[in-house]
């Protein structure tokens, strides 16, 4: 069934063209990522999607009967609303429902207007619903349902534009970035979630691992062409190098024949032929083939950066605090050279604060921390560059730096790096305001690298990158010989750049990880769940302050756990049952269904049991 229809796009801005004439469909159950360069047209393609913006020529077109949702970029909020009215605010009848029976639960003396909203949940079978509703909020940290929107930070409002979407079971989901501002625990349930729920998506997304888990089909914007991958990220890399070598091939028989015709034309043959005319005007589409050069660039530094002496950057008996709120605890470290390292931990356990106390930006409550004479810091932050009226990406960069040294007396220009970093000699004329978003986050971390930094920290370096940049990054980053620090959601990028973890748990506690993510990721699900979260903090002060209750920290996270489960479980005996309503079913599919279904009403009643036993223990 196709849901969406783009035929013959194109799109220019003055001189500049995007694309042209380019087509693509969508069909139900597809899950496609979108992957192009910064400044090629993704978000541009997103907002005609969404209706923000218009093609030059073309048509795009939707099925009449379908339900569609968009995840733009920067989501645009009634400031004077609160999380809760938003959401109420869409176009979803069962959300009225759902509120209209929560209202109802408020006023026990009004049975009539109970039973109403009691049977309206029944007809909308929003039972399931509402306990969805309530799982998105929750994975996405927006319990606070009457916190305004006035009051949210960029993140909580993507996090609550996410929701919105999820909420609105849409049949086509359109997804600009959906990981930006989302902690590693975030993005593995919504990949989990995507797995499990029917929704069709089209996204673009820089994030290879959720590319990886979460895409059946991949296509590609690359130098003005469309390209379709029927296969996620690992198939995807595959082809799409297999198609660059056959282009490589074709284009250099081309040259052959190009040098052929070549001396063919400047001989100038007299005779006007049908023959020769049809050849001289394939001469044209040989040429062009033949010089045809993609902007690849493979980066191999060998660095002279300034040397690092024996003492690089030592932390003694550090503790930071807001108030309540802790965020070193006596942390004590020494760097060594060479030291490549990543920081991961839930928004809010101060990953950023720590950086500004490392580069001298923040100072400790207590403690030390000694910086190397040598050492000099390149700082990447997640605000960005202040963009200049009239300034040229070229001038950006030599602000900060003509070039970088090179081992055996070479180096690298300003112009070379931007080049390096897919800027062409034409772009670096372009005025900085001209540049997409992502395309100014590289800029940034070009005039980061250019001061030739021997200690680099990166934060959220990832944020708006394209793939093929995050590729050039990374390649610099293995040829780059001094300190790295790197704090970043995206874990195909940790993987390749870091050789251990600082993982932040939260109320002071820094685990030093002896690996990269999936090797942490391995370790955590090995281990039981031990967490030190606000939210568990908010249960061990509950449970300090309820000691008469007999219930331990670790029986009191198992109750609620089961109260978890038990909505989970639920909402999966209720997929199961109505699967049953299926005339067509053959009898070893209903015995299949039917083990299932049993399994799961066993866990269930395994987990009513335990949850009265423990339930009995508040009572005693």
């Amino acid at each position: 069934m196709n849901y969406l229809t783009v035929e013959n796009i194109s799109k220019s801005y003055g001189e500049l063209t995007l694309f042209e004439n380019i087509s693509f469909s969508v069909h139900k159950d597809q899950k496609i990522a979108f992957v192009a360069k910064n400044g090629t047209g993704k978000t541009s393609i997103l907002n005609m999607l969404s209706g923000d913006d218009e093609a030059d020529s073309g048509t795009i077109t939707y099925r009449n009967d379908i339900v569609v949702s968009f995840l733009s970029q920067d989501p645009k909020f009634d400031k004077t609303l609160t999380i809760e009215e938003t959401i109420l605010a869409s176009d979803n009848p069962i959300l009225k429902v759902i509120s209209n029976y929560e209202k109802a639960l408020l006023n026990p003396d009004d049975s009539d207007t109970y039973q109403k909203a009691f049977e309206a949940m029944e007809q909308h079978e929003a039972w399931d619903f509402e306990t969805l509703y309530k799982q998105i909020l929750f994975k996405l940290k927006l319990e606070d349902l009457s916190q305004k929107i006035s009051t949210l930070s960029g993140g909580q409002k993507k996090r609550l534009a996410l929701a919105n979407a999820l909420i609105n079971k849409p049949d086509l989901l359109i997804l600009d970035e959906p990981t930006n501002h989302l902690d590693l625990e975030m993005i593995e349930w919504l990949e989990a979630f995507f797995a499990k729920e029917n929704i069709t998506l089209f996204m673009v997304t820089h994030d290879r691992y959720f590319l990886e888990r979460v895409c059946n089909e991949i296509i590609e914007l690359d130098e003005g062409q469309l390209y379709s991958y029927k296969g996620n990220y690992s198939y995807y890399l595959e082809k799409r190098e297999a198609r660059i070598e056959l282009e490589a091939t074709e284009t250099g028989k081309a040259k052959q024949l190009f040098k052929k015709e070549l001396t063919w034309m400047r001989r100038q043959p007299k005779a006007r032929t049908t023959k020769s005319k049809s050849r001289i005007n394939d001469f044209a589409d040989i040429k062009h083939r033949a010089h045809q050069r993609r902007n690849d660039h493979e980066v191999q530094l060998e660095l002279n950066m300034e040397r690092l002496g024996s003492k690089i950057l030592e932390f003694h008996k550090v503790s930071k605090a807001f108030k309540d709120k802790v965020i070193l605890d006596g942390f004590n470290y020494m760097f060594q050279k060479g030291e490549r390292v990543g920081i991961i931990g839930k928004n809010g356990t101060g990953k950023t604060t720590f950086l500004n106390i490392l580069t001298e930006t923040a100072k400790p409550d207590s403690g030390k921390v000694i910086k190397g004479d040598t050492i000099k810091f390149g700082y990447y932050t997640q605000n960005g560059i202040a963009i200049k009226p009239e300034q040229k990406v070229i001038d950006v960069i030599r602000e900060f730096g003509d070039y970088i040294p090179l081992k055996k007396g070479k180096q690298i220009s300003a112009q070379q790096l931007l080049e390096r970093f897919l800027f062409s000699r034409k772009k670096q004329y372009d005025f900085v305001e001209k540049l997409s978003g992502g395309e100014r986050k590289r800029l940034y971390l070009c005039t980061v690298l250019i001061q030739n930094p021997n200690f680099l920290i990166l934060d959220e370096p990832t944020n708006d990158l394209d793939i093929v940049t995050l590729n050039v990054l990374e390649s610099f980053l293995l040829d780059f010989p001094g300190c790295v620090i790197v704090v970043s959601h995206d874990r195909y990028f940790m993987d390749k750049v870091v050789d251990h973890l600082f993982v932040f748990k939260g109320e002071g506690v820094v685990e030093d990880f002896p690996g990269n993510y999936t090797d942490y990721r391995v370790y955590e699900d090995s281990q039981p769940v031990i967490s030190n979260t606000s939210e568990d903090k908010k249960e061990k002060t509950s449970w300090k302050q309820n000691d008469a209750k007999k219930l331990s920290y670790n029986e009191e996270k198992e109750l609620k756990n089961i109260e978890s489960k038990l909505k989970s479980l639920t909402f999966d005996k209720k997929e199961i049952e109505n699967k049953f309503n299926n005339p067509d079913l053959s009898q070893d599919e209903i015995n299949t269904l039917s083990e299932e279904l049993q399994k799961i009403i066993n866990t269930m009643d395994a987990k009513e049991e335990r949850w009265f036993e423990l339930s009995s223990k508040l009572e005693e």
